[in-house]
């Protein structure tokens, strides 16, 4: 079973670690604990029953408590496996970072691996280019290289 942990904002890595030391502890009858990328003030829990749930997450800090009721695996499935097939990132892209810590800031792609869902970038705002590899799920395309702009045009 598969339950829904509400917790603090931007603490959701603390929580996990938490939830996670008590149920080494306690031996507990919880199987997996995720956070999902991009989803905010909650993690998943994987347990046995809904109360190895609440004695694994109850009463800690950042914890809010369990919403709701258990969910499916094919209901969270998106949030948990990375979808690299719908890759559309080129070399020479302009990109803007839509994560921490280079939020908001433009880069220029200078290679991409697909395999590993990862982009190498250089900073446009930077004084000096350093090389900064990110997930491609953290960029958003603000331009595309003229060259396959005129070609798409042809």
């Amino acid at each position: 079973m598969i339950f829904i942990i509400k917790v603090t904002t931007n603490k959701e890595e603390r929580a996990v670690e938490l939830i996670a030391d008590r149920v080494t502890k306690k031996s507990l009858n919880v199987f997996s604990i995720a956070k999902p990328h991009g989803l905010k003030g909650y993690i998943f829990l994987e347990a046995v029953d809904r109360e190895s749930a609440e004695e694994a997450a109850f009463n800690l800090p950042y914890v809010k408590g369990i919403v709701g009721q258990p969910v499916t695996y094919e209901q969270v499935k998106s949030m948990l496996q990375p979808t690299v097939e719908t890759l559309n990132i080129n070399k020479d892209d302009i990109v803007e970072m839509i994560a921490e810590p280079f939020k908001k800031e433009k880069a220029k792609v200078i290679r991409v691996d697909k395999a590993k869902g990862e982009a190498v970038v250089s900073l446009l705002g930077a004084a000096v280019p350093i090389p900064v590899t990110v997930k491609v799920d953290n960029l958003r395309v603000v331009r595309r290289d003229e060259l396959e702009e005129e070609k798409n045009e042809d």
